[in-house]
């Protein structure tokens, strides 16, 4: 099963190891018997080793690498797998191993270092690895205590770790695999691939607290697979960064950033000339969603219908899951995963990512596009370009160019009605979105529906703490008073009268539609979480505590579009009293939201819905939404080959302003 049938490209992406190249590194007697850069044209890496076009070996950082006369004569010979495969390498010609203390001193190399690494990971210690695409952060996925040490030392509380396996039966033995499941973990792309979790399992509960999923995925370099095969139990492989940083692919900058992480360095000599992250997918009922679009499908082109004579535009995306976007010939093009853009790390991979996206496929935009929000580092980064180059920038509405993504990817250029659910995203009237239906045609769009607005005390410290959306929900709704019983543990001291009082001066509490925001309340008043660790960890742990539980929806009213959520946080607060655990009020709550779908459908009229948004990586509320949408005549259309979260912002930045006049 793959995602790649529609795309194309000059340059194909990183491919995971065949099965021809791991036999070889694998077997005694074998020229690159346990090479750990062995590769063919089928497979290895590319765009983050080549620096221009064409695709030949002196464009690439393996120029540095004069082939032997043995690797010359596979290169020329058209009835061998490495004819023209420009990465080729043996270990008389190529990339060699070394083990590096943090300060940069050189442990062993070669063979030795690999031993070496073998031992630093049983040992319960973290190391660094320089992957295909960048740095990695590998230890013992079996070790509680190891997995604590890289979570205290990484600054990352509760997030979820991918876990490599070592083979596929290591990794049917800690997670539901079907035969899809298997399909796409043994793809070229060989994504992160988020599988149901098996109770009982030799990985720590350290790896996901309170997530019954697990992302799991194979070995994809030979350098992985040689590791794996020694170590022979499943390792955390985690990119290589403190936290809301982007991964350090540089030697150097590695040294420096995870010198405090990681206890030693498993590199080599072959320059990474891009960082390109792990893609992440899951597979759903009816297919599988790309949840970061990195290794595997970047820099693949994807047509789209419709933009065949469309001007050519540079769209820097949002601030979060960051990506920029390429469109000309009627095709677009979009950068890998970057991250978020909250450190100066970050800021300036946007900067150097936009103009190598330029550059590599020899470009020259003439509109510029970005977001409504002016401090973005995308937005600035956009500011600057337009003055220097003096091309027009356009900024799009946030939920505008998250269906009109969807709308591209599905070659939908009618009117559609865009169901836009996400965190937060600036609105036209200056508050914050992110409950919307929209309909949207051509470059225009209209706000159909909305969720009420509700005050966030804090502001961006709401996003962090549910427990403040929670009291700004329940603030509007009822005004100032005491928490309910259920809320009242999840304030110390003051803190519940402070917000109240910010509420009540208008301080730093800015008015938001938010549906994230609603699932943060509502995850706060059940007591999944009044404080989370990363994004999305209540709105997360609502889904799971629903499961597939089905339950009588709450009611909504809709004055004009507008969704007044008093009648479900009345319902909500009801069931709390009558002792209704949260998985019982979590079914109602997502059955309530696939009804307020169903009613902006209606209310809009048009036949065509997409549904964009980080609330849509939530699975159970895409399957109701779908379901409920889909009973009713609607055709439901959803991403695919692009992230539902802000990683397709780019696309929609992209098309928005191709179409203006």
């Amino acid at each position: 099963m793959h995602l790649r049938i529609e795309a194309q490209g000059v340059v194909p992406p990183d491919l995971a190891l065949c099965a021809a190249c791991a036999e070889e590194t694998d077997t005694p007697g074998e020229r690159r018997y346990r090479y750990p850069f062995t590769n063919c044209s089928h497979c290895g890496p590319r765009y983050s080793i080549i620096a221009r076009l064409p695709y030949d070996r002196s464009q690439t950082t393996m120029q540095a690498f004069p082939l032997c006369r043995a690797c010359v004569r596979e290169f020329e010979d058209p009835a061998d797998r490495h004819f023209r495969a420009q990465p080729i390498a043996c270990p008389v010609c190529g990339p060699r191993l070394s083990l590096l203390r943090p300060d940069g001193g050189i442990l062993a190399e070669g063979e030795e270092a690999l031993g070496q690494a073998v031992a630093v990971l049983k040992e319960g210690q973290v190391l660094a690895l320089k992957g295909l695409g960048g740095y990695q952060l590998l230890v013992d996925a079996t070790s509680a205590e190891a997995v604590l040490r890289l979570r205290e030392r990484q600054r990352r509380e509760d997030k979820p770790f991918a876990v490599m396996f070592p083979d596929l039966a290591s990794l049917r033995a800690a997670c539901e695999v079907g035969s899809p499941e298997q399909a796409l973990l043994a793809s070229p792309e060989a994504p992160i691939l988020l599988l149901w979790r098996k109770p009982g399992t030799q990985v720590t509960e350290a790896i996901a607290p309170g997530n019954p999923r697990l992302g799991a995925f194979l070995p994809y370099t030979p350098l992985h697979h040689l590791l794996l095969a020694v170590v022979d139990r499943p390792l955390v492989c985690t990119s290589g960064n403190l936290s809301d940083e982007p991964m350090a692919f540089e030697d150097g900058d590695a040294l420096i950033r995870l010198g405090g992480i990681a206890d030693v360095f498993l590199a080599h000599d072959r320059p990474i000339l891009r960082p390109v992250d792990d893609s992440v997918l899951r597979l759903d009922g009816d297919g599988p969603t790309l949840l970061r679009r990195a290794r595997g499908f970047t820099p693949l082109a994807v047509p789209l219908a419709g933009f065949t004579d469309a001007p050519t535009v540079l769209a820097l995306g949002a601030h979060r899951k960051a990506t920029v976007s390429l469109l000309q010939g009627g095709q677009v093009i979009m950068s890998q995963y970057l991250g978020d853009l909250t450190s100066l790390e970050g800021a300036d991979l946007l900067s150097r990512t936009a103009e190598d996206l330029l550059d590599f496929f020899g470009a020259t935009p003439v509109r510029l596009a970005c977001d409504l929000h002016p401090d973005y580092a995308s937005t600035r980064l956009a500011e600057r370009l337009a003055a220097d180059w003096q091309l027009p920038l356009l900024r799009v509405q946030h939920h505008h160019a998250h269906g009109a993504a969807c709308a591209a990817e599905h070659g939908l250029e009618g009117p559609v009605t865009a169901l836009a659910w996400d965190g937060t995203g600036l609105g036209d009237d200056g508050t914050l979105w992110g409950g919307e239906a929209l309909r949207i045609e051509g470059p225009a769009y209209t706000r159909v529906g909305h969720l009420r607005p509700f005050p966030l005390p804090g502001g961006e410290a709401a996003g962090r703490e549910p427990r403040r959306s929670a009291c700004g929900l329940l603030w509007s709704l009822r005004g100032a008073g005491l928490p309910p019983p259920v809320l009242a543990p999840a304030f110390d001291g003051p803190d519940w009268k402070l917000l109240q009082t910010m509420l009540a001066k208008g301080l730093h509490s800015p008015l938001t539609s938010s549906i994230g925001r609603l699932f943060d309340a509502v995850a706060a008043l059940v007591s999944l979480h009044a404080r989370r660790g990363f994004e999305g960890q209540a709105a997360m742990a609502l889904e799971f505590a629903a499961g597939s539980r089905v339950e009588p929806p709450y009611a909504w009213e809709l004055d004009e579009g507008v969704a007044d959520p008093s009648a479900m946080v009345d319902g909500v607060l009801a069931d709390l009293a009558a002792g209704h655990d949260a998985a019982f009020i979590a079914a109602r709550f997502h059955a309530s939201l696939a009804d307020l779908a169903l009613a902006w459908a209606q209310l809009s009229g048009l036949p065509d819905v997409v549904l964009s948004g980080g609330c849509f990586q939530n699975a159970r509320l895409t399957e109701l939404v779908q379901a409920r949408l889909g009973a009713a005549g609607f055709r439901v259309h959803r991403h695919r080959l692009f992230p539902p979260n802000d990683g397709c912002i780019s696309l929609g930045q992209a098309v928005v302003v191709a179409r203006q006049g």
